[in-house]
Parts: C-alpha cells; structure tokens; sequence
C-alpha cells in the first residue's frame, strides 16, 4: 500500500502538464491566427491610403469587393490546405482518444491494488485472481495472466506477466506511434504546398511580356506560405503531445512492473500451485484449462 501512495503523488503532476500543452497549443493557434489577420487588414488599409492610384483605376478598387483574411488563407491553400484540414482533424481525434486512456485509473488504480493487497493478506488467493480477471486496468491483466500460471511454477507466471504486458504495450505505442507520422506527414504537405505556390508565381512571371505586378504574384506566394504556415501548426502540436505520451506511457509502466513484481513475490515462495484451499494460487484458473 505504502508503494501505492509515493505513486500517488505523481498524478497531478502528470494531469497538470497535459492541461497546459492543450494550453499551449491553442495559445500558439490564437497568437498565429489574431494578429496575422490584424496585421494584414492594417497593412492593406495603409497601402491603399498612402500609394496614389490613376483616376481610371481607382474606381475599379473601389468596386471590388474586399476579401476577408479567412476566406483568402482558404482560397490560397488549395487542395493541400485541406488535406492538411484533415489531417488535423484525425490529429485532434488521436489526441483525445489516447489522452482518454493513457490515465493512472487504467494503468494502475488504487483501490484495485488495495481490494488485491487485502486479499493476499487474508489468504484469498482465489478471491484476489478474481479480482484481477475482473479488473480492466493494465496492472489487473498482467496479475491475471501470471496468477493463472502459477499452477507450472513462479518462473512461468513471470513469463506470462512478461508477454501480456508487452502485447499491450505494442498497442498502446501504435496509437501513440500515428501522432509521429502525422508530425512527419503534415510539414510534407506543406512543403508540396509550397513547392506549387512557387511554381504558379514563376509561372506568371514566364508568360508575362512585361514585368508582371505584384498582385499577378500574391496568389502563389500566399499558396506557399499558408501551406507552408499550416503543416507547421499541425506538426507541432502532433510532436508535442507524441513526447508527452511516449513518457506518460513509459512512467506508467514502469510504475506498473514494479507493484505487480512486489505483489507476485507473495508467490515466490510456494512452489507449484496444489489444490484451491492449499491457499497457494487459484486451482483451475481459466488460463491453465485453456492451455
């Protein structure tokens, strides 16, 4: 119990750090996206007061209907705005779905540790691999399947702990693991983004016959920049929340091997597991009439 309570202590430290990345990120969302559009609305109405324009042209910018910062960034990234749309999308999706379960209550719950530290204070061995079958964490998968062999020895009921233990890590580090490719592939879409951007400026600047205006350019430059600036915002974030998982889960089992080692070691010791009332371990375990 006493190892369950030091554990205790680095849990709002653990919920702590994941709040403020989520607030980071939507700081970094908010500082990007405020005064950039500010900026630039400022700057065009300053362009326009300052540099005089021919009597002929300035009715034809009067008329022309001015275009908001939001709907310009959509027009100019084009298709691979929107790819990289949504893999923000599927970014966001990863990120809650893992946050949800990369928590202690699933790992190691306290109250599941103490009903099972009981049990084997009282010798209810049977009663505490119930508990652990019935139990959804990770430390009650792990004591289950050791527990239903200990029947063939404490070096066998090792190995079964070992093997349960690292298929369910491999599953938790594939989700985690999807957060780094979308941290890999959104500043690559951005990059095609760029490239194109950049290929329709010069294009313009090839089939003109004079020297093309800087308005006849806007619209490549503005493809490669916001490309370039969203797979940016997507790969960030994706990196970010990929190292805090990865040492989340890696605490978590660390923490999880530990306490199911001391809590096995009350097995150490008896040999080969006789009968259920022989209070070794659980007689007849699912596990060992599988096998």
């Amino acid at each position: 119990m006493a190892n369950v309570k030091g554990i205790e202590l680095n849990r709002a430290f653990g919920f702590g750090s994941f709040c403020w990345a989520a607030v980071a990120v939507m700081m970094c969302l908010f500082i990007i996206g405020g005064p950039v559009s500010k900026a630039v609305a400022q700057d065009d109405g300053a362009a326009k007061a300052d540099a005089p324009a021919p009597a002929g042209e300035e009715k034809k910018e009067a008329a022309k209907p001015q275009e908001s910062f939001l709907a310009w960034m959509i027009r100019a990234s084009g298709i691979f705005g929107f790819l990289i749309m949504l893999v923000s999308f599927v970014m966001v999706a990863v990120i809650m779905m893992i946050g949800l379960q990369l928590r202690r209550d699933n790992f190691l719950p306290a109250s599941f540790v103490e009903q099972f530290e009981q049990r084997l204070q009282a010798k209810d061995y049977q009663g505490a691999y119930e508990a652990a079958k019935g139990s959804d964490s990770f430390i009650g998968r792990v004591l289950s399947a050791g527990m239903a062999r200990l029947s063939r020895g404490f070096e066998e009921a090792e190995a079964g702990m070992q093997e349960i233990g690292e298929d369910e890590t491999m599953a938790m580090e594939h989700k985690i693991g999807y957060l780094a490719l979308i941290g890999s592939v959104a500043p690559m879409l951005g990059l095609l983004g760029t490239v194109q951007g950049m290929v329709l400026s010069f294009q313009v600047i090839a089939n003109s016959t004079t020297s093309p205006k800087p308005s006849e350019l806007a619209d490549g430059i503005a493809t490669a920049l916001f490309t370039t600036l969203e797979g940016l915002v997507v790969a960030i974030p994706a990196i970010i929340f990929y190292a805090l998982f990865k040492n989340r889960l890696a605490r978590f089992l660390m923490e999880c091997g530990f306490v199911a080692s001391n809590l096995m070691k009350n097995f150490q010791n008896m040999g080969k597991a006789p009968a259920a009332r022989g209070g070794a371990a659980p007689a007849g375990a699912p596990g060992d009439r599988a096998e």
